[in-house]
Formats: structure tokens, C-alpha cells, sequence
């Protein structure tokens, strides 16, 4: 069985997997599986990646199913899942040629069960880190506290163990497509750290489509799926305050966009969503004045 699964999940992005999918043709190290989720496409995905088999340059699982959003499959990403570690390489992003290589000769040097994962490095495809590289003087963090403990900025590529990406999966909100990706990220944060690598595992380009760019839009057509993940914030018990104010702040906003008369009942903050009630209005406000949804 192969060590490591690079899984990727897709819709309607034919026009530039092909990026993906050279990169890892060129990896230095093939003991990897690269899995596609299919999240629906409707723009030859499918007959693209079959052509790709043919070629047997890279081992490909290729899964299809309704769509779900970016949450929905990484759900089915994770239970499909049989190596050891995985990483998500998104379908407009890319690795270096050593990547695969150097995520587990790290991992076989430094892994364990007390560990969680892996962090390392994004970079834009000049090159250039985005925002700052990873504490040299410490050898291990959750993500939380990298973040906001040790002032690490930017994305970052997480590589983890499988068998504990299986926990917590998202939930599935109907006629909603989104859901926080770190909602996962920070329960496993309550149980491990992760060990830290100063090495480029991810080339990676916001597109016009992606959802990095379409912040706004996913914030007012996913309502219920951000007021979930906004809770699961406030209850973190490592957060200070403040992070749980700013949390409470969204929370309200998202629960007026969903019209959920039952939020204050609801959240775990009771005082601090209180008192987040009105910049919670004003966020509401600024985000229909930026948005224009059809129903």
C-alpha cells in the first residue's frame, strides 16, 4: 500500500487540472495515490481523467458524486481513504516535483501517533511564500496556536494522519455548499500538534472561481453551514475572548441571513453574543449591500 494520498477535490475545473496532474507525473517519489473527488462536473472531468489512466503515470482514483461543495468532498475524501497520510491539493494548485518526497521522509524521520500531521509551506507560483514561514525554534504547534500564539500569517499545507481525518466530519446543510475546512482542523488541534517543515509542499493560484474569491457570496448562500462552524469557534477551549467575540460577531450576522429566530438559544456564548448583536447587524447589512443572490 501506498504511503501518502494526494486527494483533489474538482467541479468543472477540466480547464486547469491538467497543472495538478503534471506536476505530480514529475514527483521524485510515486509512493503516493491521487485521488480526485469529482464534485459533480459537468464539463468532461471524467473522460479527462480517464484518459490520464491510460497513460499509468500516476496511480489515479477517480470518485464522482452530486454536488456537495468543497466540504462534502473532503467528507467522501476521507472516508475513501486507506494510506497512512493524505494532503489536499486543490485542482488549481500544484506541487513541486520533491514534494511528495519530502512530506514523507520527514514523516518517516519525525512521525508518530503523538503528532497529528504535518504543516508546510504555500507558495504562489513565482516562488513566493505566502505570508511567513514556519518558526524555526520550535519544532511543533497546532495550527490554532501557530496562528495566533506564535504570529505565522498565510496559508499553509497540512498534511495528515488519516485515521484521525476521518473524525469529525462536516455536516451537509441542504441547498448550502460550504462549510469551514478548519472546522476539523481545530477539534484535532484539542488532541495533537503537528510536526513543522520550512519546505514549499503547495503551488497554489486563486482563481477567479475559487472560493477564496468568492468569500462574500459563499458567506450569504451558506448561512447555516457558517453560523456551524462560527459555534464550533466559540466553544474551542484554548480561544481567548477575543477570538470568541469575533466569532460570536459572524455568528449573528449568519444567523440573520438564515432568519434563525433560535440563535441566541443556541449559542454556546450566550454574553458575548449578546453583546456582538449589533456589529452583527452591521456586518449583515455590509454583506447584502456587497451581495446580489438569486433564490
Amino acid at each position: 500500500m501506498k504511503k501518502l494520498t494526494v486527494f483533489t477535490p474538482s467541479y468543472n475545473r477540466a480547464y486547469c487540472l491538467q497543472i495538478c496532474y503534471e506536476s505530480l507525473k514529475r514527483q521524485t517519489c510515486k509512493d503516493f495515490v491521487w485521488l480526485i473527488i469529482d464534485d459533480g462536473s459537468t464539463d468532461g472531468t471524467k473522460e479527462l481523467v480517464k484518459g490520464w489512466g491510460g497513460e499509468n503515470a500516476v496511480e489515479i482514483r477517480y470518485h464522482w458524486q452530486e454536488n456537495q461543495g468543497m466540504h462534502g468532498a473532503h467528507n467522501t475524501a476521507y472516508e475513501m481513504i486507506d494510506t497512512e497520510l493524505n494532503v489536499c491539493i486543490d485542482s488549481d494548485d500544484y506541487m513541486p516535483e520533491t514534494a511528495v518526497e519530502d512530506i514523507i521522509s520527514f514523516w518517516e524521520k519525525y512521525g508518530s501517533d503523538k503528532v497529528s500531521g504535518i504543516i508546510g509551506l504555500d507558495s504562489y507560483q513565482d516562488g513566493e511564500i505566502i505570508g511567513s514561514t514556519l518558526p524555526e525554534e520550535i519544532k511543533t504547534s497546532t495550527l490554532f496556536n501557530l496562528y495566533y500564539k506564535h504570529g505565522v500569517t498565510g496559508d499553509k499545507k497540512l498534511v495528515y494522519r488519516t485515521e484521525l481525518t476521518k473524525q469529525y466530519p462536516y455536516p451537509i446543510f441542504q441547498n448550502e455548499r460550504y462549510v469551514g475546512l478548519a472546522y476539523k482542523y481545530y477539534m484535532l488541534d484539542q488532541q495533537y500538534e503537528m510536526l513543522l517543515i520550512n519546505k514549499v509542499l503547495c503551488c497554489v493560484e486563486y482563481l477567479p472561481d475559487g472560493s477564496s474569491k468568492n468569500m462574500l457570496n459563499q458567506y450569504r448562500r451558506n448561512p447555516n453551514g457558517f453560523a456551524f462552524y462560527r459555534k464550533e469557534l466559540m466553544k474551542l477551549p484554548f480561544a481567548s475572548s477575543s477570538f470568541k467575540f469575533r466569532q460570536a460577531i459572524h455568528y449573528v450576522s449568519s444567523s440573520f441571513i438564515s432568519n434563525n429566530s433560535r440563535f441566541l438559544r443556541e449559542t454556546p456564548c450566550k454574553g458575548l453574543t449578546l453583546i456582538a448583536m449589533p456589529f452583527g447587524l452591521l456586518l449583515y447589512c455590509y454583506i447584502l449591500s456587497r451581495t446580489k443572490i438569486s433564490y
